[in-house]
């Protein structure tokens, strides 16, 4: 079957994607200098698939990624008599990245302490390493969102600070300051600062798949006396290891909760009537927040926050401290699962409205960690609005344990919205995550320019990568982290001349390749930091302004497509800033992006706000998920057999949609507004 699939799609390359008009000067790089020539390698190729059938087991992958791998496999197949062997032995060398702590050499000749703050939730990790932090003269915070670095700069703030805010789309810094703190996003983390004090956050994610390369950066680069890590237990092991292959010195502090949590025997079997003040109902969609929303206010008749980390700083804070206020009239909240990073809310019960979320290959269930940092939420012991208003005078970063007496909260409960869901979540929290192997790592910029000057111009940048990746030598202490859609980033910029340290950058982006527009947008930019000009914001037809001018119901594409393609305008916007930090003489208009990126969400927010949404659609797509979670989980054991269990780390927390690394579409296909009903005219 599978020696069918792969013979069947590498005909259809040929026949789509192969032809020597189209590609003759690529060939040409790979040392096919004639059609004759390439129709011979075609045919060989084909029978080398048909032999390596014949020996090879179905080895873990998706099978979507067929064709992209087949495609890779072919180049390489061309390349294989261009090298001598003195030159491929030379671009092993190169890729020779056992020993990525060699790559920041002042680093390593400074002698640092790691402190790693261990426990599970509400236990007072995170606190204890920011008090650390604050007692410093300069120090820098490190978490895995754009919305806690924002909390955190805003607590520096509050308490006179001189702080800034660096993220990926967004810098705040300081005026008239020489010394100031520094709150960011992981990969934002700066490097070339000597600090006395760095904080990085959710330090667990060093193993996840995708963005674990971030936290591996932040870890062994960052420049300061004392690295405060955060994070689960099974960190431990592994960061003991690296500590003592580099030098530093490290403490273990570990924190017990300092309130009970457990799970609760029944859910709420779909009825909002079971509700009670201080509930907080998790969704993993946008869509399904609003929802969520609506079905709550209609039901009880109360009022009901929504928190997730698109919100403008200013809203989110408002609709928290709502929530967070006993005496306001907002008994409810919902929130995407991004407060299982940390945002702190007053939170009595979380409750699960799915147990089943999206990935770039479908849905699956989610792990054991996500489980538990999510529904940890509940009984919060301090929040971080009361941290500013009090100044946290308790406490003392120099403790290995906290005692577990909370001065307040009530027991912390978990449970779920439908009665289906409720054993998986009880599951999660009877099991413990296995601990952390292997720390995720990217191949640098530097590697890249020095691995693809042995190859002529017009080589595709994306083979480069593919064949830098599949000779790479490693440690048994690193991973490398997933290409992700890498590749077809590399595709679509390959037509603009650029450097290979500019094609790298445009690697990193928060490109939106999912959504139709994207690819589209992505060359825009491309282009003009090829031309190094047209980077106004209005020159850029491929950013749809127009669609500022209509409504809803007066939209030419239709109420259904108004919604989405806003949304696609938001993202584009969102990669335009992202990239005026990095080309800020090629994109140029950054106040006007910003201007137009607040209208673009205000109106987002406003549709949803005001769509009407149907009970029986929203368990339709929760029913939806849970049967194509199953479906892929059977998949992978009718083709892995017991080597289906999935060890990937799931780190990662969606609900946030403009994060770097949770570029989750609000929909994902037309069909799934049909969960919104037209409004009425007079709404």
């Amino acid at each position: 079957m599978f020696r069918k699939l792969t013979l069947n799609t590498f005909n259809r390359l040929v026949q789509n994607d192969f032809s020597w008009e189209a590609r003759k000067e690529e060939y040409a790089s790979l040392g096919i200098t004639s059609v004759t020539d390439l129709q011979k390698s075609i045919r060989t190729f084909g029978v080398a698939i048909d032999r390596c059938c014949d020996l090879a087991s179905f080895h873990r992958g998706e099978i979507p990624q067929l064709a992209k791998e087949l495609r890779y496999s072919f180049q390489n197949y061309l390349m294989r008599l261009r090298f001598s062997k003195s030159i491929a032995d030379t671009h092993k060398k190169i890729a020779d990245i056992r020993f990525p702590y060699e790559w920041f050499p002042a680093t390593r000749a400074m002698k640092r302490t790691i402190h790693l703050h261990v426990g599970p939730t509400n236990s007072g990790k995170t606190y204890h390493a920011l008090k650390a932090l604050e007692n410093a003269k300069t120090g820098i915070y490190a978490g895995p969102l754009r919305l806690l670095a924002h909390e955190v700069y805003s607590r520096f703030t509050a308490k006179g600070k001189p702080c800034a805010l660096i993220t990926g789309e967004e810098q705040r810094i300081p005026e008239n300051e020489d010394t100031y703190f520094r709150s960011c996003t992981v990969e934002m983390t700066p490097l070339n600062h000597k600090v006395d004090v760095a904080v990085i956050d959710e330090i667990q994610m060093i193993g996840d798949s995708e963005r674990g390369w971030a936290w591996t950066q932040a870890f062994l680069g960052v420049q300061a006396k004392e690295v405060h890590l955060c994070g689960e237990e099974r960190a431990v092991d592994l960061i003991k290891s690296l500590c003592d292959t580099v030098g530093d010195d490290y403490v273990v502090h570990r924190y017990t909760r300092l309130n009970p949590l457990q799970t609760m025997n029944t859910s709420l079997k779909n009825d909002f009537g079971n509700l009670q003040k201080g509930d907080c109902i998790v969704s993993f969609s946008r869509v399904g927040l609003h929802a969520l929303k609506q079905a709550v206010e209609k039901a009880t008749g109360r009022r009901c926050a929504i928190v997730y980390g698109s919100l403008p700083p200013e809203t989110r804070a408002q609709q928290a401290a709502l929530f967070n206020d006993p005496d306001s009239e907002y008994d409810f909240l919902v929130a995407s699962d991004a407060i299982g990073m940390g945002l702190n809310l007053e939170i009595k019960r979380v409750i699960f409205e799915q147990t089943h979320k999206r990935d770039r290959s479908g849905y699956r269930a989610i792990s054991t960690s996500e489980a538990k940092q999510i529904g940890g939420r509940a009984g919060r012991f301090r929040t971080a609005s009361q941290a500013i208003k009090t100044g946290e005078k308790d406490g003392s970063a120099a403790e290995t344990t906290v005692p577990s007496t909370p001065t307040k909260g009530s027991i912390g409960l978990v449970t779920t919205l439908d009665e289906a869901d409720l054993a998986d979540v009880q599951a999660s929290f009877n099991r413990e995550p296995e601990p952390l192997e292997t720390a995720g790592i990217q191949i640098p910029p530097s590697v890249l320019e020095r691995f693809s000057s042995y190859f002529p111009p017009v080589t595709p940048f994306s083979y480069i990568l593919l064949r830098l990746r599949d000779i790479a030598s490693l440690s048994h202490r690193f991973h490398m982290c997933g290409l992700g859609e890498m590749v077809d980033i590399a595709d679509l910029i390959q037509p603009y001349p650029m450097s290979v340290y500019d094609r790298c950058v445009f690697l990193n982006a928060p490109v939106a390749l999912r959504e139709k527009a994207g690819p589209g947008v992505l060359q825009a930019m491309a282009r003009c930091v090829s031309n190094m000009d047209g980077g106004h914001v209005l020159d850029i037809p491929e950013l749809d302004l127009e669609i500022l001018e209509f409504q809803r119901e007066t939209y030419p594409s239709g109420p259904a497509a108004y919604l989405r393609d806003l949304e696609q305008l938001h993202k584009g916007i969102t990669l335009y800033l992202w990239l005026s930090y990095r080309y800020s003489g090629v994109f140029r208009s950054q106040s006007l992006a910003f201007h137009i990126k607040a209208l673009v969400e205000e109106k987002i927010d406003g549709q949803l706000a005001e769509a009407v949404f149907t009970d029986a659609a929203r368990r339709a797509r929760i029913s939806k998920a849970r049967k194509q979670s199953a479906k892929r989980e059977r998949k992978m054991e009718e083709f892995l057999g017991d080597a289906a269990e999935d060890n990937t780390q799931h780190e990662s927390v969606g609900g946030d949609w403009g994060e770097e690394g949770h570029q989750e579409p609000l929909f994902k296909d037309p069909a799934e507004l049909d969960a919104i009903d037209k409004p009425s005219k007079s709404t």
